[in-house]
């Protein structure tokens, strides 16, 4: 009985905490601070105030453009506006950098949006750790993805970030295997799983690629003259790779306009309609930057995704 009372009352506490955390309004000097913002920056949350001092994320305009996405490990901004007196209006702002942790989004089920920045504030210390252990000028990710090449030939996996780098091996197409009716196969047949490890100029580099379907069929049964991919390290182009979104903790229904959970943030959709959570995946994959894919939405929506998988058979919620 006092385990149920407990219980009860554990679950009416988080359900509280998320209405008043979903319910939270933004400020009331954000709207005059948004005219105060530099040229080249774009505004996001608002994320502290206090003692007649407001502080608003920004970043560069150009964090969401392919051609130069914004890294996770890069040093960052704040605009720090002076309120008036009952902290309704923005007076002025000046241009800082930012040490600060980034704050969690509150329109989430998470029930410590703050301690879940924290979190993946310290993966991503952790995979700076291991750029020195990848080619010069990469970005170092962690993503799970696929190759959506449906060349017969297969995708070619390159030595170096080119075209006309050597090629090292190939990532299967998709492979439609024959059971005897025991099979899984999706209609356009199984897609070749691999991890993404870093980013640079347009492609991806990635390692550990497994046999396409191996995972969901019956490990008995697998064809033993399956094609079988390029299982190390290697670089693919970022226009024949894809992923379904995972949950990465942050707002869903919509895209960030650079990776970090308090940048500016659009709806998006999913492709059958609805707002855009982790059922399916993003029409375009583009660039990395640690945990955080830059995607374009099915609906034309390019920003920021945090957490991307390769499951082929269920959601990576």
């Amino acid at each position: 009985m006092q385990k149920t009372a407990l219980l009860s009352i554990a679950v009416v506490a988080f359900l509280v905490t998320a209405a008043i955390a979903q319910s939270e309004p933004e400020p009331a000097w954000r709207a005059s601070a948004l005219a105060l913002v530099p040229a080249g920056f774009v505004a996001g949350e608002a994320y502290r105030t206090t003692d007649m001092t407001g502080y608003l994320a920004v970043y560069p305009a150009s964090a969401n453009d392919p051609k130069s996405p914004a890294s996770v490990f890069a040093a960052r901004q704040e605009l720090v506006v002076r309120l008036d007196k009952d902290e309704k209006r923005a007076l002025s702002a000046e241009l800082k950098p930012r040490s600060d942790a980034t704050r969690g989004n509150r329109d989430t089920t998470m029930t410590d949006p703050d301690g879940q920045e924290s979190g993946f504030a310290k993966s991503h210390a952790e995979l700076a750790a291991k750029r020195a252990t990848l080619p010069e000028g990469t970005e170092p990710c962690s993503l799970g993805a696929w190759s959506e090449d449906r060349d017969p030939g297969g995708l070619n996996v390159r030595a170096e970030p080119s075209v006309k780098s050597r090629v090292l091996g190939t990532l299967p197409p998709p492979y439609r295997l024959k059971m005897g009716g025991s099979e899984n196969t999706p209609e356009d047949g199984w897609l070749t799983e691999f991890r993404i490890i870093g980013f640079k100029d347009g492609w991806f580099l990635i390692e550990g690629a497994t046999p396409p379907g191996k995972e969901y069929e019956d490990e008995k049964k697998y064809p033993r003259n399956a094609p079988k991919p390029y299982a190390g390290r290697g670089w693919v182009a970022a226009n024949k790779v894809g992923a379904n979104y995972a949950n990465g903790g942050t707002r869903m229904g919509g895209l960030f306009q650079a990776p970090f959970a308090d940048a500016k943030w659009t709806q998006a959709m999913r492709k059958l309609g609805g707002p855009l959570d982790t059922d399916g995946g993003p029409k375009r994959l583009f660039a990395c930057s640690g945990y955080w894919g830059l995607v374009e939405s099915q609906d034309g929506v390019r920003g920021w995704w945090r957490s991307l998988c390769s499951s082929q058979v269920t959601n990576c919620s």
